[in-house]
């Protein structure tokens, strides 16, 4: 999660530090120091396993497969379109549409 938090950050011209530790973990913006992120424990797992990684090496080898995108690319592409709409959305509360 931390990634793709990062990297959606990114996407919008900002960088995450991440303070603390288990449900006191936050993330805060680099340059305002202000949080954006905080770990809600309601949503937490009540018996987590142990971290899950994907390994796309057999696919490659059996199936000859390759991934068109990589992952930082497909963040990318889904907050892209939210973007927009929040700059339209903007824009037309400003104007008063």
């Amino acid at each position: 999660m931390r990634e793709l938090v990062e990297l959606a950050a990114r996407e919008v011209g900002q960088r995450i530090r991440w303070e603390g530790s288990g449900v006191d973990e936050c993330g805060e913006d680099v340059d305002s120091e202000r949080v954006l992120v905080r770990i809600n424990p309601r949503y937490l797992r009540p018996t987590e396993v142990d971290p899950l990684l994907g390994d796309a090496g057999k696919a490659r080898s059996k199936l000859a497969w390759t991934p068109r995108a990589m992952f930082a690319e497909r963040v990318g592409e889904t907050v892209t379109p939210y973007l927009e709409h929040a700059r339209r959305d903007a824009m037309v509360a400003r104007d008063g549409y």
